[in-house]
């Protein structure tokens, strides 16, 4: 099979010839039709001390199965998780991190919709918005972002607040159902609001502490780190909220399948609309990386087989 790999700390991906890897207990060998690109990954190839394998999210048709399977059989469509090599005509999923892709959807609308859903309806869950409450979403046009903020207006938030790198990105985060778009170097970012769910990390976290209002809540779910002072959350009674998906798939699968159920239903009804910015080739992996790098993309990016 063909599968994308670096060698060192920063690149170059390049394409080359595997076997097959195979399903061991509990785990199911998809042949991939769809690979989505996520920021945490991009990072990785440029930041992790030791080349690792390019996973991720993958959508496709089981063709085999481990011991103990019990969800899926050869010939399921199945999107899901993968920990080892992802980028690639076959990958291994474990069955609890694979939910099946309905008829009637493609492998792609899998990619832009399920994982990153997953993350933005979990982020939603972790800040408790309640109904009127007034929600800030950092990285908004990203590929969990553009879904953040369309789920945070589907369950009532008073007031959207999209922010993005560029300027150029505000048009697609209101056309997303937001009220107002900021950018991360313009100083201030309006009025405080009651919940920032932040994908970005690093330096921006301080000002989106700052954007909160008393009591208001703070959920983080990047890769990019970052610190926080104890005095910035106890002068306006505020919290930080930890999210990490592949955690709460594991360990409460019956909230995980009934999230999912949920984007479904609402991306059937029309009222949830993932964006795909680009369809990249296996072999154009490294210009994938390259739109998600730059924060050039509008929803998500994805490779096709």
């Amino acid at each position: 099979m063909r599968r994308v790999r670096y060698e060192a700390t920063g690149g170059p991906l390049f394409l080359e010839e595997a076997p097959s890897p195979e399903p061991g207990p509990g785990e199911l060998l998809v042949r991939c039709a769809a690979v989505g690109i996520s920021l945490p990954m991009v990072r990785k190839v440029t930041e992790a001390a030791e080349p690792v394998p390019l996973g991720g999210e993958v959508a496709g048709e089981v063709v085999a199965a481990g011991a103990g399977v019990t969800r899926f059989r050869v010939g399921d469509r199945v999107t899901g998780l993968c920990f080892g090599h992802g980028y690639a005509e076959f990958a291994v999923v474990h069955e609890a991190m694979a939910s099946p892709v309905p008829d009637g959807a493609t492998e792609v609308t899998a990619i832009a919709l399920v994982r990153s859903g997953l993350v933005a309806l979990g982020a939603l869950e972790a800040a408790r918005l309640a109904p009127g409450e007034s929600v800030l979403v950092t990285s908004a046009a990203s590929g969990v972002g553009h879904l953040a903020v369309q789920l945070a207006r589907i369950r009532g938030a008073g007031r959207v607040v999209g922010a993005v790198s560029a300027p150029d990105k505000a048009e697609f985060v209101r056309s997303l159902g937001a009220d107002d778009c900021v950018r991360y170097g313009d100083g201030g970012w309006g009025d405080p609001v009651d919940c920032v769910l932040d994908a970005v990390g690093g330096d921006l976290l301080t000002p989106a502490l700052a954007a909160l209002a008393p009591h208001g809540r703070l959920v983080a779910y990047s890769s990019g780190g970052g610190t926080i002072q104890a005095y910035d959350l106890l002068a306006g009674a505020k919290s930080v909220i930890g999210f990490q998906m592949a955690l709460l798939a594991r360990g409460r699968p019956q909230t995980y399948e009934r999230w999912r159920q949920e984007l479904w239903r609402l991306h059937a009804e029309g009222a949830l609309k993932p964006a795909v910015h680009a369809e990249f080739a296996l072999e154009d992996a490294a210009a994938a990386h390259e739109a998600v790098m730059s924060r050039a993309n509008l929803g998500k990016v994805v490779l096709r087989m």
